[in-house]
């Protein structure tokens, strides 16, 4: 099994780690009623995906 000979100093440790912070979620505007909508989902506002009726909301 493989074993490192020398630690890995801090510099070179954060050099690695420097792509891992976290990112904002991306968001995006719902094409029927304008709401921001996480990419991907269904908007909870209207019920809309992708310019077409997904789930029937109650307000409606």
């Amino acid at each position: 099994m493989a074993v490192p000979k020398r630690k890995h100093s801090n510099s070179r440790t954060g050099k690695r780690r420097a792509h891992d912070a976290k990112r904002p979620k991306q968001l995006m505007y719902c094409s029927h009623c304008g709401t921001a909508v996480t990419t991907h989902t269904v908007c909870p506002n209207c019920g809309y995906y992708m310019g077409r009726m997904v789930v029937e909301s109650s307000e409606e």
